[in-house]
Parts: structure tokens; C-alpha cells; sequence
């Protein structure tokens, strides 16, 4: 149960293929239209290799990275992140996670997202479990 998870407890990681769809329909779905999220050109154009996914997307990856874990009854109270290097298409973000606070059921995770030119997101999420979760 996580009300009993332990400090220092590591979170199976999560593997996530970035691909160009992904990222294009990711940023659309969030309304988020900037350009740099959909056409390649305009993305090279502004100094970037090619579109990256937006932090809405990286939020919700996050998200999805603590429930999964923690179960159908999680509630995210406070989710904390940081953005670095982009996520491009082609490259495997890996979110890995390390509980840093347990108070009574009240879970802080510290969570980093590498991909292959470094750290792409880290931060601390607070989680708790609703009655009748796992």
C-alpha cells in the first residue's frame, strides 16, 4: 500500500517512446499551438533540430508516472517540475521516481526524466491515496 511505502522507495520506471506524433498530437490537445510543437521547418527555423513536446505533455507523463504507480485511487496534490533537455522525435524518455517523504500516506516522490542528451524533467510530486484506493 503506498500509505506504507517507505522512504527511499524507487518507482518502477516508466519507458516512453517520443515520437513525432505523439508531439504533434499531444501540443493540439492541450491547445497548445506553437508552432515549434507542429512544423518541423518553422521549429529549425527558430533553432531547434526539430518540434519538442510541450511541458503540458511532460506534466501529464509525469502524472501518468505517479498513478500508475500508485493506484486508481491516487490524488496528485502537488506536482513540481523543471524542464531541461528537449524531448525530440526518435528518442525514449525513461522516468524514473524516489519516495523522499512519507506523512502519514502523504508521499513525496522525487522524479527525473533522461533522455539521450540528458535530464529532461525533475521535480517532486505529492501524492495521496482516496479512500479505497490501492
Amino acid at each position: 500500500m503506498i500509505t506504507d511505502v517507505a522512504v527511499g522507495h524507487e518507482l518502477p520506471e516508466l519507458v516512453v517512446p517520443i515520437t513525432r506524433t505523439m508531439i504533434v498530437a499531444t501540443a493540439i490537445a492541450s491547445r497548445d499551438y506553437q508552432d515549434v510543437h507542429h512544423d518541423p521547418a518553422l521549429a529549425v527555423e527558430r533553432g531547434s533540430p526539430d518540434v519538442f513536446m510541450n511541458i503540458l505533455t511532460t506534466n501529464g507523463l509525469v502524472g501518468r508516472f505517479i498513478t500508475d504507480w500508485a493506484g486508481p485511487g491516487a490524488s496528485l496534490r502537488k506536482v513540481a517540475i523543471r524542464l531541461g533537455a528537449p524531448n525530440y522525435p526518435g528518442d525514449t524518455m525513461t522516468l524514473a521516481g524516489k519516495v523522499i517523504a512519507n506523512d502519514n500516506g502523504v508521499v513525496s516522490v522525487h522524479v527525473r526524466g533522461v533522455n539521450s542528451i540528458g535530464a529532461h524533467v525533475t521535480g517532486t510530486v505529492t501524492v495521496t491515496v482516496m479512500k479505497g484506493g490501492r
